[in-house]
């Protein structure tokens, strides 16, 4: 009792550990520390690790562990949209986020260029058209390459992919279902979760039989033509953005603010920038239905929406509707209650300790899945790596869950003094700044050197004391002068 509190029996210790009482034995053998304290981890599970997810964490993951002589399995399969569109490994940042909207971001801006380059003396047609079929192949064959090479990279890991839909029926036990419907179990002694999030959808009549999510954008056969964005994530300006600067006719509806946990200022700063770039903005709706008046490539749709303030009605008529009003985490089919998992109700997000543990001691978790953390391509590979060299190579060093992230909005402008830069300081720290905010060209290649620079804890003065490259946007941050505090 005087080294371990408790006063009922039985008193259970194996090998010097103490595991506790009947309840706590019976729920070390339900969770399989019994097995490892035993020490017959090794002969008893076909893995030493089974990543379910084949994002960007999870491959991460997998290929560290593989690289510390593990045997390991990955699992990934992507449940189709309503509308059939489904791809490959990957996950969503290479197939459906980051990597086809930088591409089509860049596709708008080459088009910003060719109207600024008949300034400068090109001449040329003045008829010029974008082939919408052209760039959706041009993007899908890039995002296909990137989706071999992961698996190449698997194989040359030794890494066992497995195109499947995997799900928990015992605490070390998966079951894996592939397309044609042939089920396959496979045990570990450890899994890490790593599913990622899918778009929400609104709940109200027509969604999902005629809307569609940024799931389906990037491989959309056809031009999307008029467009109604519904939402104000990042998503939703992102995507309304380019579909503005590939000359298309953009609306997008908004319930409330923009960017919500964002930096007010910098936001209304960004929703000003598109306004005067042709994005136009409902504010204060929210859609109640949506009715296909024409099918086709694209249709014609009605949105009846209303007002979150007054009794208006507004209806409106696109061609294409795209819901972009929030994320859902992919956790509620995996049969995490047969592992005892705990997962939020309310979000299906899994809470875990600071080393991704959930209250499961051999099961793990990582990326968007993750309870109050950052849902950030980045974050989810560092967090993979540092996990795998933690459980199998005995380090200690954990993922910081505080970055900064930049917002690419739309086109860089070519109007005079619409940039706008800001930083945060701690005055009770030497000035040190805490906080970076940058609304212009080139946004992520700016921010991520200046957050190298913050996490080296760069002050004001050294700021200042740094001479700028010039002419850049970024040389403003060695001259800034006007303080909030002066009004």
């Amino acid at each position: 009792m005087e080294m371990t509190g408790q006063k009922t029996v039985p008193n259970v210790f194996i090998n010097k550990t103490h595991v506790g009482g009947c309840d706590k034995t019976m729920q070390a053998h339900k969770d399989g520390l019994l097995q490892q304290l035993l020490g017959g981890e090794s002969e008893v599970y076909d893995y030493d690790l089974i990543v379910i997810g084949g994002g960007s964490g999870g491959l991460a993951c997998s290929k560290a562990a593989a690289n510390l002589g593990k045997k390991v399995m990955v699992l990934d399969y992507v449940v189709p949209t309503p509308k059939g569109t489904s791809w490959g490994l990957g996950g969503t940042c290479v197939n459906v986020g980051c990597i086809p909207k930088k591409l089509m971001h860049q596709t708008a801006l080459l088009g910003t260029a060719m109207e600024d380059a008949r300034k400068f003396g090109w001449e040329f047609s003045e008829q010029v058209t974008h082939n919408w079929e052209t760039m959706k192949t041009a993007v899908n064959n890039y995002i296909g390459s990137l989706n071999w090479g992961y698996r190449v990279s698997l194989r040359d890991k030794n890494v066992n992919y497995v195109n499947a839909y995997a799900e928990f029926v015992e605490p070390h036990k998966i079951k894996a279902t592939n397309k044609r419907g042939k089920e396959t179990f496979y045990t570990a002694a450890k899994f890490v979760l790593a599913t990622g999030e899918r778009p929400r959808y609104l709940g109200i009549p027509g969604d999902k039989e005629y809307c569609i999510t940024s799931d389906d954008l990037f491989y959309l056969s056809y031009c999307p033509g008029k467009t109604l964005v519904v939402g104000a994530s990042y998503v939703a300006l992102e995507c309304g953005g380019f579909l503005a600067g590939l000359g298309l006719d953009v609306t997008v509806m908004v319930r409330s603010i923009l960017l919500r946990g964002f930096d007010q200022d910098m936001a209304n700063r960004a929703g000003d920038y598109m306004e005067t770039h042709g994005v136009k903005f409902l504010k204060k709706f929210v859609p109640v239905k949506v009715e296909e008046l024409e099918a086709g490539t694209p249709g014609r749709l009605k949105v009846t929406a209303k007002s979150t303030e007054t009794d208006e009605v507004f209806e409106g008529e696109y061609n294409t509707v795209l819901i972009a009003v929030g994320r859902d985490a992919c956790t509620g089919n995996i049969g995490l209650d047969k592992a005892g998992v705990k997962v939020n109700p309310k979000n299906g997000k899994i809470p875990v300790n600071d080393e991704e543990q959930t209250n499961i001691p051999h099961i793990y978790a990582i990326g968007d899945i993750l309870e109050g953390k950052w849902e950030l391509t980045p974050v989810a590979i560092q967090a993979g790596k540092l996990l795998a060299h933690r459980l199998f190579a005995g380090s200690t060093l954990k993922v910081f869950h505080s970055l900064f992230w930049p917002l690419e909005y739309t086109v860089p402008n070519r109007d005079n003094n619409r940039c706008y830069a800001k930083i945060i300081c701690n005055k009770l720290d030497n000035d040190r700044v805490i906080g970076f905010h940058y609304l212009g060209p080139n946004a992520g290649e700016v921010t991520q050197g200046f957050g190298t620079a913050m996490k080296c804890g760069v002050t004001k003065e050294q700021l200042d004391n740094t001479i700028g490259i010039h002419p850049t946007c970024a040389e403003i941050f060695t001259t800034m002068e006007v303080t909030k505090r002066s009004g």
